[in-house]
């Protein structure tokens, strides 16, 4: 099994990767990932923790738990670090 390379929480100005949706107006920055690649392709209900903003927060970060899944249907990946 791979180690999971993003289990330590980032600050929102340094994350792991940032995914984005143009139309809607939304940005996740991942903060921490709770399982690596292999595992989170197995489970549906994986989940990253991440920091979003939207037209609905006010130019402000919300901090959360969402689902892989949520993001990966919606959004695509701008920044990998």
């Amino acid at each position: 099994m791979s180690k999971n390379e993003c289990a330590k929480t980032r600050k929102v100005d340094d994350p792991y990767e940032i995914w984005t949706h143009d139309m809607a107006g939304f940005e996740w920055r991942v903060l921490k990932k709770y399982q690596n690649a292999e595992n989170e392709a197995k489970n549906e209900y994986a989940r990253w923790f991440c920091a979003v903003k939207s037209p609905y927060t006010y130019d402000s970060w919300e901090y959360g738990d969402v689902y892989v899944k949520d993001i990966k249907d919606m959004a695509r990946r701008i920044e990998s670090f």
